[in-house]
């Protein structure tokens, strides 16, 4: 029996839309018993001639200019956010509002507020919905939530996290407009806080659990940038760098930093945990590889290992390629897709759903609040 259809219309064509894009295309290929396949019914942008050319490009069948429209339309099961951050609350209670399931980038929204009513809208409208927090989904790290959840760490005494870019040091970029909407704050809603601690926070989130309370600092390097839309100078309102303490309820303690000036790095995401039996880990750079100590070792071959995530037995790997021969980070999203069309048919909710996501983005606020204020806040 072949799978069904199930449409998608997707709203950006940014470099998230091709991650995504990608990952429907590829889906039923290497998850073949899915009885759901996607389908590239739309895409949606202003910009009706790049709509045009990325709809060619990867194959979807038609083309919208209006957000409004594709909600609209019957044919269309699933609605994906790819666009910034100030349109994904209006887009989401819209498609809710409409009975269409709904895929979201991250951060869920800009602030708490917005997030409180995409979640109210979806668990109202009772559709299905995820946030696309990929990183859960490199078969590294979900080797790592394997271990921890198998308790060979033990107690956790450490959660460290780093994400690392370099590409705002230039006093010449300019903020705003479609490149750079990430450097605007009524766009993004806050800068490294939202776009890539916000990985950091719920990679750590959904493996050592929540959060209780942070003390932050951010910092904004260069003050003022010529806006791409009004064509003047004008105050830079989103962070470049943020560095945090913090403790999760199970009493472990943790260290977040993050910073687009950074020179020589342009996308350095690690992360290490230690617990009172072992300690695990990863770096993005590196993403196929999980270095793992255990204590319990004898002492002659005592120290940390590096595992080499190809095996079939490991998470998602047996749907790949032969053991030695690695994936990269493409096929994170691939995973995210299968788990979702999964889910479907299981009933068993795949997240991080909206509500998940939500979490993570008190987190982000908790964080800014104590940025501006100094002081400890609770999450």
């Amino acid at each position: 029996m072949s799978a069904q259809p199930l449409n998608i219309g997707m709203i950006g064509y940014g470099f998230m839309g091709k991650a995504h894009s990608n990952a429907y295309a590829k889906v039923n290929h290497f998850f073949p018993e899915l009885k759901q396949k996607p389908v590239l019914k739309a895409v949606c942008a202003r910009n009706r001639d790049r709509a045009e050319t990325f709809a060619e490009t990867w194959g979807y069948e038609s083309v919208e200019t209006d957000w409004r429209q594709l909600i609209e339309r019957s044919d269309i099961d699933a609605i994906d956010i790819c666009s910034p951050n100030n349109t994904h609350r209006e887009i989401a209670l819209a498609a809710a509002e409409k009975g269409k399931m709904i895929l979201c980038e991250k951060p869920l929204a800009r602030n708490v507020a917005e997030g409180e009513e995409m979640v109210h809208a979806v668990e109202e409208a009772g559709v299905p919905n995820m946030v696309w927090y990929n990183y859960r989904r490199v078969p590294a790290v979900t080797l790592a939530k394997q271990l921890i959840d198998e308790g060979r760490l033990g107690k956790i005494f450490h959660y460290r996290a780093v994400f690392l870019q370099d590409w705002t040091i230039s006093a010449d970029l300019p903020q705003g407009g479609e490149a750079l909407w990430r450097l605007d704050i009524d766009a993004a809603g806050s800068g490294v806080t939202g776009d890539l601690l916000a990985h950091c926070i719920d990679t750590a989130i959904w493996l050592n659990g929540s959060l209780d309370s942070v003390t932050a600092m951010t910092e904004t390097f260069i003050k003022e940038r010529k806006h791409n839309l009004t064509g003047k100078v004008e105050k830079v309102g989103i962070d470049d760098a943020c560095a945090f303490l913090a403790r999760f309820r199970n009493g472990s303690l943790a260290t977040f930093e993050s910073t687009r000036y950074a020179r020589g790095h342009k996308a350095l995401y690690t992360f290490e945990i230690n617990g009172e039996h072992a300690s695990i880990k990863w770096d993005l750079h590196d993403l196929h590889r999980l270095e793992y100590f255990d204590h319990s070792d004898d002492s002659a071959v005592r120290g940390w290992r590096s595992i080499h995530v190809t095996d079939s037995d490991l998470p998602y790997m047996k749907r790949w390629w032969v053991p030695g021969l690695q994936i990269g980070y493409e096929h994170s999203f691939v995973h995210q897709v299968a788990d979702f069309l999964a889910s479907l048919e299981t009933g068993e909710v795949a997240g991080p759903t909206f509500k998940d996501a939500l979490e993570t983005q008190m987190v982000c606020e908790a964080v800014l609040n104590s940025a501006t204020t100094g002081q400890w806040t609770k999450v």
